[in-house]
């Protein structure tokens, strides 16, 4: 049996539910769910746990695998191993003070109170600066602080920086950057190889195919290689050839979908015809 620990809430918790359900790890109606939930693999079950204690779970053995921000394993100092970037969930931690503070450094922060929920983190990184600050641990609305006189500055995450604007906040340092990240237990990589490199390669098929689209077409064989100049793709498109009395061939080829709109024309004037766009759930090499 393989454990895998996923967010119960969170920012990054819906887009973990739908890769389970896309890579075939299929859960029961989450409405219904407990602490520990079975898949349809029989040797696969999902233990949900806040996203700051996924990389303990995973590190003392309490989960074989996890699935949590990077962010949290840096903040957690675990001893875990960071086995695959998912790609969402992307966010920039950041060191941000009052629009108006007239500050533009950390060394600016000496001796100032730094509000965050990411204590570890901003230590290690006023460290790094050699700057002594009061770090204030806050478990939410980290940006209003300032403004409340409780810090002088934050270190915060921060996708879009709409909330820093609309708080009067400028970032003045990038304290690292996150997304979410597949994570494993050292010795469950060696006792569960096998199992665990199954699951990854299903979250990992997700991950490629997402943002690409399968296209398929008709072409006459005299307007092939017009066709094959215009089509991008993976590793080239599939030609096979046509049971019918034209003399036809099939292409098909897998896309990148922002290409899709402006490529179908072109493909047309190309020679192809009976062109179906399809989307793709799973991309495995």
């Amino acid at each position: 049996m393989v454990r895998l620990a996923i967010p119960n809430k969170g920012r990054i918790a819906a887009p973990i539910m739908d890769l389970m359900e896309k890579s075939g790890l299929h859960l029961p109606d989450i409405s219904e769910r407990r602490l520990i939930t079975r898949t349809l693999d029989p040797h696969v079950e999902i233990l949900f746990a806040r996203p700051i204690d996924i990389p303990e779970y995973v590190a003392t053995g309490a989960a074989d695998l996890g699935i949590t921000g990077h962010d949290m394993v840096t903040e957690r100092e675990s001893d875990v191993e960071e086995l695959l970037d998912l790609q969402f969930g992307k966010a920039k931690l950041v060191l941000a003070v009052s629009e108006d503070s007239g500050i533009t450094s950390p060394q600016q922060l000496k001796g100032a109170k730094i509000a965050t929920e990411f204590p570890v983190i901003t230590k290690n990184y006023f460290a790094r600066h050699h700057v002594p600050v009061n770090i204030v641990i806050v478990g939410g609305a980290c940006e209003a602080t300032p403004h409340l006189g409780i810090a002088d500055a934050i270190v915060d995450l921060s996708s879009s920086g709409t909330t820093l604007k609309t708080n009067r906040l400028v970032v003045i340092d990038e304290v690292m950057e996150t997304s979410t990240h597949v994570i494993a237990n050292r010795n469950s990589l060696v006792a569960k190889k096998e199992k665990i490199g199954e699951i990854c390669c299903a979250l990992e098929s997700v991950v490629r195919a997402r943002g690409q689209c399968y296209l398929m077409m008709n072409v006459n064989r005299t307007s092939l290689e017009s066709v094959k100049s215009v089509l991008p793709g993976l590793s080239g498109p599939t030609v096979m050839d046509v049971a019918s009395t034209e003399d036809l061939v099939a292409v098909h080829a897998v896309v990148n979908e922002e290409r899709v709109y402006a490529l179908i024309n072109a493909l047309k004037r190309a020679g192809a015809r009976d062109i179906l766009v399809m989307s793709i759930q799973r991309i495995i090499r």
